[in-house]
């Protein structure tokens, strides 16, 4: 993305953004809270509000700025949202199948139901219950899930740890690091800056300004202290 400005209606938040996902890169988004980052992915994933004012964002060679969201998620977009936001209504198996598939090129395993309950086999035992009835871990499982089955290139997920008991946390840790291995481009916004760092290899910083403080290795901000505490406060 190239010089975003988003912003609601009575506050501009971001200002002048650039970065870049690279294919099968994994990318931390950091900040300390209500610093910019669910803007800049509502924005992304062109979820309204908030309003794209200025600038570019591209995927794959398209223009996603002002692309409706259903064109955005078969450019290969998936979005796992703050907040889990499965459809509480439905059953564990209908929320895998209700989602449009796309069988994307770049995709040589498509996404089923059934490799989706060998990624995650505590959804395959709760198939049949109702999505509001899972416990929070269950639902991010099935959050990431759906979203996996839109067979995209780029995952984005929104604070996946948000609630999650530290043995749950650990199950999808290893997963996503499982995803990022197989080739996934991932953008992670995340508050847990250790689970961040751990699943993506570039970190990107927002601070109060809403722009853009730091970019570089995870590596390089793991061992800078006065960075993390300058930022993050850790």
């Amino acid at each position: 993305m190239t010089g975003l400005h988003v912003g609601y209606a009575t506050a501009q938040v971001l200002h002048g953004v650039d970065f870049e996902i690279g294919d099968a890169q994994s990318v931390a988004l950091l900040g300390r809270n209500g610093m910019g980052k669910t803007t800049l992915v509502r924005a992304i994933c062109g979820l309204r509000p908030p309003t794209v004012t200025a600038g570019s964002i591209v995927y794959n060679g398209a223009e996603l700025t002002r692309m409706p969201v259903y064109r955005i998620a078969r450019a290969g977009v998936a979005l796992v949202p703050q907040g889990r936001r499965v459809f509480g209504s439905l059953t564990t198996l209908e929320n895998l199948t209700v989602v449009p598939r796309h069988r994307r090129a770049h995709s040589a395993e498509p996404w089923t139901v059934e490799r989706v309950f060998e990624f995650f086999p505590r959804l395959s035992e709760r198939s049949g219950s109702m999505a509001r009835a899972l416990s929070g871990g269950e639902q991010q499982m099935l959050a990431i899930g759906r979203a996996l089955m839109t067979n995209p290139s780029l995952l984005i997920m929104d604070e996946p740890s948000e609630g999650l008991a530290p043995s749950v946390l650990d199950v999808i840790q290893d997963r996503l690091e499982g995803l990022r291995a197989s080739g996934l481009s991932i953008l992670i916004a995340e508050q847990n800056v250790d689970l961040a760092l751990d699943i993506a290899e570039k970190a990107i910083v927002i601070d109060d300004s809403g722009t853009i403080a730091w970019s570089g290795p995870t590596s390089q901000l793991r061992a800078d202290d006065v960075l993390l505490e300058r930022h993050l406060s850790i």
